[in-house]
């Protein structure tokens, strides 16, 4: 069962913290974690690319010439598509990239995310995270404090404005909430801070005790 250690935001320990080991504790699935990552990212695509067919192109409407007599190939539209503007053949159309992945195999991969940077020890919980003023400066000293570098992302059950606002011009901090947490957020930064609230949260969600 991984001991961690509770940091105040001064970077002092506050006590320790025992976490499940089926959450915080097992050997990342890598299967999984890939499998959800790329289903995030797919859900992240737009899918409103669009092309015209030709009953979507303006003209055409008339018979350019007619059917026989002139020495040309017949032909009954200049918006057909091998005529220049017109209609686009098996062209793109709007769609949603989405994939759905059992529940089963999405907590799998949380738990892998969350395991991978407890083994790495790039976890800190945090025993609050209370910011008075919307300062950045204030903000910055708390990083320094706990010796934080590189991409973070705060994990907390909510956010306060004076977080958000102290935080939103370090371009290098991410907040989520512990209810809508990514894989794909929790694996691109460089470090992860938990609140004890957050942790709690997310042990009782995912764990299988």
């Amino acid at each position: 069962m991984p001991q961690l250690t509770v940091l105040s935001q001064a970077g002092k320990t506050v006590e320790k913290l025992a976490l499940a080991d089926d959450v915080f504790g097992i050997e990342p699935h890598k299967q999984a974690i890939f499998d959800v990552v790329q289903a995030q990212r797919a859900a992240m695509r737009q899918g409103t690319s669009k092309t015209k067919d030709r009953s979507e192109v303006s003209g055409g409407g008339r018979k350019p010439w007619k059917q026989k007599g002139t020495g040309r190939a017949r032909t009954g539209s200049i918006r057909s598509p091998q005529w220049r503007g017109g209609g686009i053949v098996f062209g793109p159309n709007p769609r949603s990239y989405a994939v759905k992945l059992n529940q089963k195999v999405r907590q799998l991969a949380l738990r892998s995310a969350l395991s991978y940077h407890q083994q790495n020890q790039t976890l800190t919980v945090l025993d609050q995270l209370a910011v008075e003023t919307p300062k950045t400066k204030d903000f910055k000293a708390m990083l320094a404090g706990l010796n934080l570098k590189g991409k973070v992302l705060f994990v907390a059950p909510v956010f306060s404005e004076n977080e958000i606002l102290a935080a939103r011009n370090i371009p290098t901090v991410q907040f989520a909430t512990a209810s809508h947490v990514s894989v794909y957020d929790i694996l691109h930064a460089k470090n992860l801070v938990l609140t004890k609230d957050a942790a709690l949260a997310l042990q009782e969600v995912l764990s299988h005790e």
